[in-house]
């Protein structure tokens, strides 16, 4: 409102003295009716004969009160009040007391001029003033709804300002390629002409690509911080309205405002929801947000390109957006932002613990190597979950206790003590869990088992987990059969024992079927089917996900692959079935101990399938009897002469019926 805001002010006093003005008389004329008498003799029969209750003299000009009740008793038509004009003499008080019955008040008033200012204010100044003041705003309204209505194909990009939360690169911890990238950017803003000495051109565009969680938004927080230009700021779907050509014309903007403001950075964050592939969907494309891609394309690398102005995006499905975003000129440059390694890990634990009170117990060293496959967001919520189970417990520290509680709360979910296991389900879960954990131990060259319990945690009933010792990017034949067969322990223990099977089989059954498909049609780990792939997924773009597959393979093929599958399942089910057989004693000796203490953890787990009972903290290790002999492989000699297959890293699996 600017300089208006006095006028506006004194404009809404004088509004609310009109009201409180007018709102008490409109009341009273709504209750009361008066009587105007024309000649002073009929006002004077009327108090003489006791009709009138109370009489006020003003400025000797005028006469008004009030009627006694009853005064017109009988009558069609009564009056409450009454006004009269009376002969201006100075004697009219005292002869209207003399004329007067002696219970009739009389008064005198002298504030002809105050009443004609309050009537004149009250019936004059003060509706014009309330009309004045809606005007101006109603005026203002119509500036601004204008304003608006030119306003909404507006860009609604964010420019960064002092009041940002500062970050830099030296808050992102790892990923040093990466910051060499956006480094790049930020020197050719700060020093253009270094560049263009040489001849060389920046990337228009740079794509963040990575998995949910990484820390591409982080990054460029970081770059704003570093910059020291100009940066806005903004979401893919901040373009995207329902009306056609609202976001191309907030795209042009977007430009026109960085041109003011060069050498400038454009940060868009979750870009796939702008710049997904055209034409893509049922029935044709969507039309808003194709003509909003266009106009990214041509104000990226069009006729008259801006040549000060980098687009920084962000995105985790790269897979969906349009070639020609993609194209050189445009996003021309590809950094991939992958989940953090141990070491990057290691960082990440210590810059989000700098601040917390830790107890010399914590080893971060230790909480890396525990938690592989973890992105920057979940090792964040990770560290936030350890220091809100130590303020649970009202602990001054966070010990190591809460670290390894919450990489489970993270990995399988909060732990459900409240729900109620029959006992002859809970032995069944603990044969199940036991079995995957004694199948774990006993496979060569196999992850150990870091934690095997039968308390509900999130979904599952009970859960055993793996814990890699290191990162790995590769995977083998062998390692993906001793996965299958770990995976079918639990069933094989229900079988085994009980001799039932149940549906807590369910899940690790979804997963090894997976991995068997996945090894025969995409890894071409089956002699019989050899080293091809068979099938190409593709789908409906628009849906963000393949849904279908093409099979490019005839029938007898996929009878093959089916029965392949199928062998590659059963004889991994068959050798979890062995090696339960085989030590059966240590699978009821797991169970028994699972039953009483519901929770075993790593070094546990190996004491009881070693050397038969729980570790005693107190023994010396060299006079513990020699490790029980581990059951070979039989794909060992056959996985030799194969080739790794890369496989995507995954978080570390939890084993549950």
């Amino acid at each position: 409102m600017g300089k208006q805001n006095p006028i506006v002010f004194v404009l809404v006093l004088l509004t609310l003295g009109y009201m409180i003005y007018m709102i008490p008389r409109l009341s009273q004329q709504a209750q009361t009716t008066t009587k105007t008498y024309d000649y002073y003799s009929d006002f004077v029969d009327d108090l003489q004969s006791g009709k009138i209750k109370t009489v006020t003299v003003v400025a000797r000009q005028r006469a008004e009160g009030e009627f006694a009740p009853g005064a017109f008793a009988g009558q069609k038509r009564s009056f409450d009040r009454f006004t009269v004009n009376v002969p201006s003499s100075e004697n009219l008080t005292e002869t209207l007391r003399t004329i007067a019955p002696a219970d009739v008040k009389i008064a005198v008033s002298s504030g002809l001029w105050q009443d004609r200012l309050i009537s004149i204010a009250g019936n004059i100044i003060l509706p014009i003033g309330l009309l004045a003041f809606v005007w101006l705003f109603f005026m203002r309204q119509m500036r601004m709804g204008s304003g608006q209505a030119f306003n909404f194909g507006r860009s609604q990009a964010k420019l960064m300002g002092d009041n940002f939360d500062r970050v830099t690169f030296a808050d992102v911890a790892g990923m040093q390629e990466v910051k060499e990238e956006l480094k790049e950017v930020v020197e050719f803003l700060r020093q253009p002409e270094k560049f263009r000495v040489l001849g060389a051109k920046i990337p228009r565009g740079v794509l963040l690509v990575g998995p949910p969680g990484c820390g591409k938004t982080l990054l460029a927080r970081a770059v704003a911080g570093e910059a020291g230009v100009a940066f806005f700021y903004l979401s893919g779907s901040d373009f995207v309205e329902m009306f056609v050509g609202v976001g191309a014309s907030r795209v042009r903007d977007l430009f026109e405002q960085a041109k003011t403001h060069l050498p400038a950075i454009i940060f868009i964050d979750e870009l796939d929801a702008v710049g997904r592939l055209r034409g893509a969907g049922l029935g044709g494309g969507h039309d808003e947000r194709e003509q909003t891609l266009n106009a990214l394309l041509v104000e990226m690398d069009g006729f008259d390109p801006n040549a000060d102005v980098i687009i920084l995006a962000a995105t985790n499905r790269p897979d969906i957006l349009d070639p020609a975003l993609l194209r050189p000129g445009r996003f021309d440059r590809r950094v991939i932002v992958d989940n953090p390694d141990i070491k990057e890990r290691e960082a990440i634990l210590q810059i989000y613990a700098k601040d917390k009170p830790l107890s010399p117990d914590v080893d971060v060293k230790v909480l890396a190597r525990r938690t592989p496959g973890f992105s920057g967001a979940d090792i964040e919520n990770l560290v936030n979950e350890a220091a809100l189970l130590a303020a649970r417990r009202d602990k001054q520290r966070i010990e190591m206790v809460e670290f390894d509680e919450a990489v489970e709360r993270v990995i399988a979910g909060p732990e459900r003590r409240s729900r109620v296991v029959r006992d002859k389900e809970r032995r069944v879960i603990a044969y199940h869990e036991a079995g995957h954990a004694l199948i774990g131990n006993m496979i060569p060259d196999f992850q150990d088992t870091y934690k095997v319990t039968i308390l509900p945690r999130g979904m599952a009933l009970g859960y055993s987990i793996n814990l890699p010792d290191d990162d790995s990017y590769l995977t083998s034949r062998t390692e993906l059969i001793n996965r299958m067969t770990q995976a079918l322990g639990g069933r094989a223990a229900e079988e085994l024992v009980l001799g039932e099977i149940t549906t807590g089989a369910a899940n690790d059954l979804e997963k090894v079927s997976e991995i068997a498909r996945q090894m025969v049609t995409e890894f071409g780990m089956s002699e019989k089917m050899g080293p091809m792939t068979y099938g190409k997924k593709h789908g409906p773009i628009f849906l963000a996900r393949d849904l279908a597959e093409e099979r490019n393979y005839s029938e007898e093929v996929a009878r093959r692959i089916d029965e392949e599958i199928r062998d590659l399942v059963e004889s991994c089910y068959e050798r979890a079935k062995a090696i339960l057989s085989q030590h059966r004693d240590n699978l009821d000796r797991l169970v028994e101990v699972l039953l009483e203490r519901e929770s075993l953890d790593q070094a546990e787990v190996a004491s009881l399938v070693k050397y038969g009972r729980l570790p005693d903290p107190d023994a010396d290790p060299a006079s513990e009897p020699p490790r029980t002999e581990q059951v070979p492989s039989p794909v060992a000699a056959k996985d030799s002469p194969r080739r790794p297959s890369i496989v995507p890293p995954v978080l570390p699996e939890a084993q549950h019926p």
